[in-house]
């Protein structure tokens, strides 16, 4: 059994459970429930996490088929579970004047996998929850959109905006000679939001931020 092979190992490196939970900061009481209860229905990063400090390749337990025929992974593929991946917060608003850092001790809702990879280059990055259809047909009510922190961006990339000192908003931006457009997708959109031409001046004076610019798009079928 996995379990009982976890556990040797842990003895044999570490002396104790709870040496081993504080070693790789996961609570022992769940160490003790895998160990006690099984691996089933586990939380897999736990799992994959313990495996890996310990040594045990969790390739070749996925090979002899003690760790696939147990874990419940929740229709995500394998592959997904095994790449490397950091946790990014999932905002449920950007409210005025707060830089991100601040605002994510208190507007997080939830969080996202990204690849690690994705950070090379000091990148940071933030998810937002959509909400409303300004961004329809190509962003959905509900869709979580991944954004690479920037304060820039290419003419025609989809951004998220800071305007006027209000709440983040979700639009294309198109540069032009002296300024911007902000541009809704769906200009049917029921919140009434309009294209609109800013200015350098504007941009100074009110001011208009960019946030972010889409990396990437979740949406739950």
């Amino acid at each position: 059994m996995l379990e009982e092979k976890i556990k040797e190992l842990i003895i044999e490196k570490y002396g104790s459970v709870r040496q081993f939970a504080l070693k790789i900061d996961i609570p022992y009481t769940t160490i003790d429930s895998i160990l006690k209860r099984g691996i089933d229905n586990s939380n897999v990063s736990n799992v994959i996490k313990m495996c890996k400090a310990l040594g045990l390749s969790v390739d070749k337990s996925i090979e002899s088929n003690e760790l696939i025929s147990s874990l419940n992974f929740d229709n995500a593929t394998m592959i997904a579970m095994i790449n490397d991946v950091v946790h990014i917060p999932v905002l449920g608003k950007i409210p005025a004047g707060m830089p991100l850092e601040a605002i994510e001790d208190q507007y997080t809702v939830d969080t996202i996998d990204i690849p690690k990879d994705w950070l090379k280059g000091n990148n940071k990055y933030f998810a937002l929850k959509l909400e409303g259809d300004s961004m329809e047909p190509d962003y959905l009510d509900k869709d979580i959109v991944i954004f690479k922190q920037a304060n820039d961006c290419e003419s025609g990339q989809d951004c998220c905006i800071r305007i006027n000192g209000f709440d983040a908003t979700f639009k294309r931006v198109r540069k032009q000679e002296n300024g911007i457009m902000i541009i809704p997708l769906n200009e049917n959109n029921s919140t009434g939001f309009i294209s609109t031409f800013y200015s350098k001046e504007d941009i100074e004076r009110m001011p208009i931020e960019i946030l972010g610019i889409v990396k990437q798009i979740r949406r739950n079928k």
